[in-house]
């Protein structure tokens, strides 16, 4: 029978929020600023929202979904991005559908007809989709409550990532005026932010712009000099963690992942010249950490959900700020210390400058120059990089040290560099002196004092030249860090053309005609490896690594059973909770973050078993400041109900199982049930009056040599017949009792 549709409802208290909150999701408490644009948005209101990569943008129209009913329209940019939330959504019991191109025509009739009858909350769909003939007369009809764009900086052609098709959903505006409409980026200017609004017509709307700062996040940036080895030594360093390379070219992304593979990291390419199939089975691959690393261009990121990458690395120098923040940003979303490494070559700029030159636009050119320009700033600053990112955003950081960026953790010491920077000066103006027409970048400088051999000093002759090769000692990448530290310092200028051509400032004039002293703070020319291993770092989840691991192999087991990703059962910070305080019956479980109504029923039980099992054969470690999550007396009496109570008196006068079940008219494998529930709750049982200690000593060995993936089938198969469900089940709950007394 077709279900109604759901009026919309008001907007609901604050316990009602947390409640739903609580229930779907598994979280006691909002993130900033989640609960008031909610509420705004439960109140009619139209709401900009910017909040950072991981600040639970999602949750703004989730949740306002449940709380007022109806059906609230999601426009989503990527495909992939719409089939990760609704799955996520599926999984956490709300009802949640997407329609795009990869749907069968049988299957789309089929979610058509649940948007009819009212069957979703939800409904996904590409700017394209919505704006079909057709689409607006049919969303009409399926009763929506809500309009929420997210990725919405696409819609702004002073953004990174303009869309020309977001332009048009401005029409949504004009066919549903009565609708609130929710505008969602974590990248934006003030002028995209201005531009957001007035693109999509939002009407007096709530603006809400959080910080910009991801404390989980480090910031590393290094001369780029043997990059492979740089990249392998940095995953070798981190052999469990996913991450992501970024490079400029398909070539590179190809190349890297075949170079990585070959030395036995599993990866892959991603870039918009592979096969559609391709790419989606590469990115499914990682999404499902059947792959460690994708190797990609900027194709790569924007729909992807992955929570627990752990890195992402800049192979070679980004085009602009905003992008480095928005790919940085794919790291840590799980709000788990993260890293971002950055290669960076004056080379590369001098590509992008090329690139820039071709553009026929000459405002595109000016846009895309000045752009150039603060990446590089960044990159070559010594001051926090944190702060110079929040800065270019317009956000203040607090002074002092930020603990999450080289230039702040690794300090430098400045050293007297004089001579270093006279023959790197000198070298500048021997060779204008000789070729008065050609402009010498950082990096031919230091190819000349090293006494390089290259295509470009044998064409100008600047092997002639008095400084070449007097540098040699030093190596090319000290040579252009240091020409980096004059630029930064104003004894050089670096042009803004495609050649970086370096001149002498009057200071720097000076320091060479006066041989005034200089002092230089150089970077660290080598990756980190096991740095992250000696520093606490925000976000960190100290735990038991080995129960954490053996966790994410009994969610990986699940989730290939289930064809999703793994982080859609848990994500890696309830794991590491389980992990810290071992939660020995479901009270406990259902206190760990993420820890939804739904995922209790599914999956309480499979993990309790796990972390019984473990702390069977491994002590309880300590953590400083872990609570751990087991029940008091009262709370275990409190969690029986009336008919496990009852079972547990009769137990308690020594009645047999099999009678037990007679005289109270159930199946012996409830009764078990009530046993178990009873030991899980912290409830004293004499085990050995159920179950004769031969049987439990045959358990115990087939238990034992088991691998570490076993599931109770395997247990029950080896048993051949000696025991059944319940009475495995029983031993179970017993031993986990014993391994927390």
């Amino acid at each position: 029978m077709p279900r109604t549709k759901t009026e919309n409802r008001p907007a609901t208290s604050a316990a009602s929020l947390s409640g739903l909150l609580r229930q779907y999701f598994g979280y006691g408490s909002f993130r900033p600023l989640q609960e008031e644009i909610i509420r705004d948005s439960l109140a009619g209101r139209d709401v900009f929202a910017l909040l950072p990569t991981g600040g639970g943008k999602s949750l703004c129209y989730q949740l306002p979904a449940l709380a007022r009913g109806g059906l609230t329209v999601v426009v989503s940019p990527l495909i992939s991005l719409m089939k990760d939330q609704v799955d996520a959504l599926t999984a956490a019991g709300v009802p949640a559908t997407f329609l795009n191109s990869t749907l069968e025509p049988a299957e789309e009739r089929r979610r058509v007809q649940g948007l009819r009858e009212g069957r979703y909350r939800l409904l996904y769909a590409a700017p394209e989709r919505i704006m079909m003939p057709g689409f607006f007369d049919a969303l009409a009809g399926w009763n929506p409550a809500m309009l929420a764009v997210d990725e919405a900086h696409c819609v702004s052609e002073w953004g990174h990532d303009f869309r020309p098709e977001y332009r048009q959903l401005r029409e949504l505006r004009t066919r549903f005026p009565a609708l609130p409409l929710m505008a969602l980026t974590a990248t934006a200017t003030e002028r995209v932010r201005a531009d957001i609004v007035q693109q999509l017509a939002l009407r007096d709307p709530r603006c809400y712009v959080a910080s910009f700062n991801r404390p989980n996040l480090s910031y590393r940036v290094l001369p780029k000099s043997t990059p492979y080895a740089q990249v392998l030594a940095f995953i070798r360093a981190r052999p469990n963690e996913s991450g992501i390379i970024y490079c400029h070219s398909r070539k590179t992304t190809g190349d890297l992942a075949a170079r990585l593979g070959a030395d036995g990291v599993p990866a892959s390419p991603y870039h918009a010249g592979l096969d559609a199939p391709v790419r989606a089975a590469n990115q499914e691959a990682f999404l499902r950490d059947d792959i460690r690393v994708v190797c990609a261009t900027i194709a790569f990121g924007m729909g992807i959900n992955k929570p627990n990458v752990r890195y992402v690395i800049h192979h070679d120098l980004p085009k602009n700020v905003e992008g480095y923040y928005q790919e940085t940003g794919r790291a840590g979303r799980d709000g788990l210390p993260a890293e971002c490494l950055l290669l960076f070559s004056s080379a590369d700029a001098v590509k992008l400058r090329r690139f820039i030159e071709e553009k026929p636009d000459p405002q595109e050119r000016q846009v895309a120059e000045e752009q150039l320009r603060h990446i590089q700033e960044y990159a070559v600053s010594a001051a926090c990089r944190r702060a110079h990112l929040l800065g270019y955003f317009g956000e203040q950081q607090a002074a002092g040290n930020c603990g999450g960026c080289d230039n702040c953790l690794d300090v430098r010491t400045a050293c007297d560099c004089t001579v270093e920077a006279q023959k790197f000066l000198s070298c500048i103006l021997r060779i204008r002196q000789a070729t008065p027409s050609f402009g010498a970048s950082v990096s031919h400088i230091a190819a000349v004092l090293c006494g390089k051999n290259t295509k470009l000093i044998r064409q100008w002759e600047h092997n002639a030249v008095s400084t070449y090769g007097i540098g040699k000692e030093l190596g090319h990448d000290n040579w252009e860090a240091v020409g980096r530290e004059l630029v930064r310092l104003g004894l050089l200028t670096q042009g803004t053309d495609k050649f970086a051509a370096l001149a002498l400032t009057p200071e720097g004039e000076a320091v060479l005609r006066e041989r005034r002293s200089v002092m230089l703070a150089l970077p660290p020319q080598a990756p980190p490896e096991t740095e992250s291993a000696r520093r606490p770092k925000a976000g960190e989840i100290t735990c038991d690594e080995a129960l954490f691991e053996a966790l994410r192999v009994l969610r990986r087991r699940i989730a290939a059973e289930r064809d999703v990703p793994p982080y859609i059962i848990f994500s890696d910070v309830a794991l590491r909770e389980m992990a810290r305080s071992y939660p020995a019956d479901e009270a406990a479980f259902a206190r760990i973050p993420g820890v939804g109504r739904l995922k209790l029923a599914e999956f309480a039980r499979a993990f309790l078993e796990e972390i019984a099992a473990f702390l069977a054969d491994n002590p309880r470690l300590d953590f400083p400041g872990r609570t751990m999550l087991k029940p008091t007396p009262a709370a275990a009496a409190a969690k029986l109900n009336g008919s496990s109570t009852q079972t547990l008196e009769l137990v308690r006068k020594g009645m047999p199982v099999a009678e037990i079940a007679k005289t109270r008219g159930f199946a012996v494998s409830t009764i078990y049930s009530h046993i178990e529930a009873a030991l899980r709750a912290g409830v004293a049982v004499d085990i050995d009056r159920l179950l004769p200690p031969s049987l439990q000593a045959c358990i115990a060995d087939v238990f034992d040599n088991l691998p570490a993936t076993h599931g109770m089938k395997e247990i029950e198969a080896q048993l051949r017949g000696r025991a059944d469900y319940g009475q495995i089940r029983l031993w179970l709950a017993a031993r986990a009792a014993a391994a927390r007394e």
